[in-house]
C-alpha cells in the first residue's frame, strides 16, 4: 500500500469515527461509499470540510501552533490529497 493509500485511510478511518457518534446513518451510508470506492456526494463535501477544518500540523514551531500525533493529526498536504481523491472521483468541493 502507498503512503497516500494509507492516508486516505487513516484520515477517512477518523472521520468515519467521528461522524458516526453524531450520525450513525449518515456514518453507515459514508461506509459503504468508500467501500466501494465512491463516497455519496453529501459525505464527500462532509470530509472535505472535516478535513479543511483539522488541519492540525501548519508546519509552525510550538510556539505558533499545535502539533497533534496519531490518526487525527492533518497536514496541509493530507488535505490537498483528500480534495483531490474527491475531486478525481467527481465531487465538486
Amino acid at each position: 500500500m502507498d503512503d497516500d493509500r494509507r492516508t486516505l485511510d487513516r484520515l477517512v478511518s477518523a472521520w468515519l469515527a467521528e461522524t458516526e457518534r453524531h450520525d450513525t446513518a449518515a456514518a453507515r451510508e459514508a461506509r459503504a461509499g468508500w467501500a466501494r470506492g465512491a463516497l455519496p456526494d453529501e459525505a464527500a463535501q462532509d470530509l472535505a470540510t472535516w478535513v479543511t477544518a483539522r488541519i492540525t500540523d501548519t508546519g509552525f514551531n510550538a510556539d505558533e501552533g499545535p502539533y497533534v500525533g496519531g490518526p487525527t493529526r492533518v497536514t496541509p498536504a493530507d488535505k490537498d490529497l483528500v480534495l483531490g481523491w474527491l475531486r478525481a472521483r467527481g465531487h465538486r468541493i
